[in-house]
């Protein structure tokens, strides 16, 4: 059946129930509400005969609303719908609060019934009575307000005292009374009130109360996000349903015998798992999955496994294993236990047998393109009812490499007609003549994703499997499989996966980035990759602020704008990073009335916020160079800073016209050299060009009594005629322009051709000179920078982290 017929049918069904054709047709747009529905409308028997408009909206709310952790007790509650013992949202209500107390345990109908007012009748008079009263107490009130009154706040306290009246009654004798005792409606009743003008505080007052105002508290969960995940010992609960077109609905939960011998083998820990596929480099987005699932094992004492996904041989090397391994230990997370999805081949060899014992699985001989063509058209495969013993004995020809690849796969017999198209008969076991990274060559039968991850979360007595949102409708089949084989179900819980604008997370687009050489390698500092961004200069501790303050939402389709990590990156470099100075674009500047064998020493600071009297703060200058012979420390290094009659200054940062908005050097025009001294603009010299500045000469102000508004970084010639250290600086960009590039049909057609420059002869002072990989450094004026792995004893390489500027901060989003 095609998808216009699926949902003209649907809506039919809508129909039925009471619903409205805009109802009806809002309802299919939502697949969780129509799933929802159908099954309601299914369980409460209503399906060909429909039911009353009365009906219908309580089938509708049961289906929005009842408590997921009491499904098992919902067809009780249809059946008091549809035989009228329940009729009114005010008794719907209570029998959803009083079963979503109750969950799975055992139902008392009479104390559900008493719960819910079931029997129990209220009168006429018993209503009029009651308003009476209520309207007399409120009588002088009324008189004031006439037809302006709440009577909101009237039905109200009627229903106070009579929960399970109709509502429409009692509406209807409030507003009779109302009539009876103020009568028609006057012009006056039809007016709107006047609202009245708030008075506006004087402006300093403002000023006052804003800052008195308290901050408004973090939430609990802004405080621990992990408070929304339940207790091991909860996963007895019904929590999740399975639709079949042809049976029963399965409702999930563990027996009480399945889920004791679960708390005995793990104490009552939580036990979680973080299930990297090794067949790439780790990137940002699996940074959110490490938090997840590590931080809720460390939040509740529990224990978090690192377990290799290496179902799939022909994309797996080594070195990808090593690099998780690796990263993860970086990220400053430490597994309970190192495991691979191919430790457990043994056992999933034995329970896919079982399987096909209970007739649950089946050898199929289509190929790739018609196992494709026959689900999309939900179509049995001719072999799915083949005998029990005939799959039996094909597959172990398979294990036993007597049929060629692609000749035969072991799919699971699950459900062909239903809505989920992962229950599409999914395949379990591939053929594949490829010896395998971690388990050699003892396998040519390999397992899916679908067919072990599921066990092996079951084998590892994994309470709370975690994954992103584009899992959710797989979380069917892997429930489904679980029941088929009787073994332990985890509770699983998607979550929202980590979007960021201007970048692609694919693995496959980030593996034809790297292999078809578009960048340097999965390294490479403008890859959203954790091992490019730490070669950019970014920490694990900054990364983890970020996932954490995003949060763990099941919110989709939502992009992180890159300014948002940028600021969480700023704010840690800013405590880490020491202050240096560096010129990328250099510009001679001769001081004529300084001496060219004067050496002067300067303090400088390292930290922003650093103290006067903490020498620890600042990068000193020093008399000359010898001074590291008598000392012998070349940790004086860091402390050299020297001002001599040679500095240089960014090209960019002189002019040879001056204008008012301008705080850079120009002629005739002071400025001041951070940490040093004022200097005028005296001369410019030409190269032999004649339009190329050779060099400014400039005279310093050593009194310092010149007040220049513009401010400049610079660095000296260490000594007479010796250049200043000279390094490598890499400054990136954005790799796309696009905010969205995976969404483009040819993604690398959004390649950003400005996305790396490389400056090869920038200058830096002399207490970088032993700088080594990965430190970081804030070059002023400049950004944050870090120390390349490309770098040499001959010459350090930098990368650039992030600039200064922060537009996130700004924008009223920190």
């Amino acid at each position: 059946m095609g998808k216009d017929e699926n949902r003209e049918e649907t809506v039919d069904l809508f129909l039925r129930i009471g619903l409205d054709e805009k109802t009806a047709n809002n309802t299919v747009a939502n697949n969780k509400v129509t799933t929802n529905l159908k099954a309601v409308i299914h369980e409460a028997g209503v399906t060909d005969d429909g039911c009353s408009k009365a009906v219908g909206n309580l089938l509708y709310t049961v289906a929005t609303k009842f408590p997921a952790n009491a499904l098992v007790h919902r067809p009780t509650l249809l059946e008091y719908i549809v035989s009228l013992k329940i009729k009114s949202p005010a008794q719907l209500e209570a029998a959803h609060t009083f079963l979503g107390r109750l969950g799975s345990e055992n139902l008392q109908l009479n104390e559900f019934e008493e719960a819910c007012g079931v029997g129990v009748e209220v009168s006429l008079e018993e209503i009029e009575h009651t308003a009476s009263m209520v309207l007399e107490e409120k009588r002088d009130m009324i008189l004031e307000m006439r037809y302006r009154t709440n009577v909101g706040e009237l039905l109200g306290q009627i229903r106070a005292t009579h929960p399970w009246a109709d509502a429409k009654i009692v509406k209807e004798v409030i507003d009779k009374r109302l009539y009876g005792l103020l009568g028609e409606r006057t012009a006056a009743d039809n007016e709107k009130p006047v609202k009245k003008k708030k008075e506006k505080l004087p402006k300093e007052d403002v000023k006052v109360m804003a800052v008195q105002t308290p901050s408004v508290p973090p939430t609990e969960e802004e405080l621990n996000p992990f408070t929304i995940f339940p207790g091991p010992e909860e996963n007895i609960k019904v929590h999740t349903e399975i639709f079949f077109s042809d049976r029963p609905v399965l409702r999930v939960s563990n027996t009480k015998e399945i889920l004791k011998k679960h708390l005995e083998e793990t104490g009552g820990r939580v036990f979680t798992r973080f299930p990297p596929e090794p067949n790439g480099y780790l990137h940002i987005g699996h940074a959110k999955a490490m938090f997840v699932s590590f931080g809720l094992a460390k939040e509740r004492g529990g224990c978090c496994y690192l377990r290799y996904d290496d179902t799939n041989p022909d994309a797996e090397k080594k070195e990808y294993i090593d690099h998780i391994q690796e990263i993860v230990r970086w990220m400053g997370w430490e597994p309970f236990k190192i495991t691979h999805t191919s430790d457990y081949f043994e056992e999933l060899y034995k329970l896919a047998v079982e399987l096909i014992k209970k007739g649950h699985a089946y050898v199929d001989h289509q190929s790739a393109e018609e196992i494709k063509v026959s689900r999309e058209h939900k179509r049995n495969s001719p072999w799915r009812d083949r005998p029990i013993e005939e799959s039996l004995e094909l597959f172990n020809d398979m294990k036993m490499g007597l049929i060629e690849e692609n000749k035969a796969t072991l799919r699971m017999k699950q459900d062909m007609q239903s809505d989920n198209f992962n229950m599409y008969d999914l395949i379990a076991y591939r053929i594949k003549f490829t010896p395998h990274p971690h388990a050699g060559d003892k396998w040519c039968i390999y397992p899916s994703y679908d067919y072990a991850h599921c066990i092996v979360d079951s084998l590892e007595n994994i309470t709370h499997s975690l994954c992103t949102l584009e899992f959710e409708t797989r979380r069917a089949s892997y429930y489904w499989l679980l029941d088929a084989l009787s073994l332990y179900q985890p509770y699983v819980w998607e979550y929202s996966r980590l979007n960021i604008t201007n970048t692609v997370m694919s693995k496959r687009k980030l593996n034809k980035l790297v292999t078809d050489k578009w960048v340097d390698g999965w390294d490479d500092p403008r890859l959203m990759t954790l091992a490019g961004l730490r070669r950019r200069g970014v920490s694990a501790t900054a990364i983890n602020t970020f996932i954490r303050g995003i949060g763990i939402t099941r919110s989709d389709n939502s992009t992180i704008r890159l300014d948002r990590l940028e600021y969480h990156i700023r704010e840690d470099l800013n405590k880490t990073a020491a202050r240096q100075m560096v010129v990328l674009h250099p510009l001679k500047v001769v001081i004529t009335n300084l001496d060219d064998k004067t050496i002067l020493d300067l303090d400088a600071k390292k930290w922003p916020d650093a103290q006067t009297d903490d020498a620890s703060a600042f990068y000193k200058a020093s008399e000359h160079v010898d001074m590291l012979k008598i000392h012998g420390d070349v940790t004086l290094w860091f402390n050299l800073v020297p001002f001599t009659n040679v500095v240089y200054i960014e090209r960019s940062d002189f002019r040879t016209k001056d204008s008012k908005d301008y705080y850079g050097l120009a002629p005739g025009k002071s400025i001041l050299l951070r940490y040093a001294f004022p200097i005028k603009c005296t001369e410019v010299v030409y190269s032999d060009d004649g339009e190329t500045i050779g060099e400014i000469r400039a005279e310093y102000d050593s009194s310092k009594n010149t007040k220049p508004k513009g401010v400049l970084h610079w660095v000296a010639q260490p000594s007479p005629g010796v250049d200043p250290l000279r390094v490598e600086v890499r400054l990136f960009d954005k790799l796309f322009l696009s905010e969205n590039p995976a969404e483009l049909e040819e993604f690398l057609t959004d390649l950003n051709p400005e996305s790396k420059e490389v400056i090869p002869e920038a200058f830096a002072v002399p207490s970088l000179r032993d700088a080594a990989v990965g430190d970081k450094f804030q070059f002023e004026r400049l950004g944050y920078f870090a120390v390349d792995p490309d770098s040499t004893p001959e010459k350090l390489v930098f990368n650039r982290t992030v600039t200064l500027r922060d537009s996130y901060s700004k924008g009223g989003n920190k």
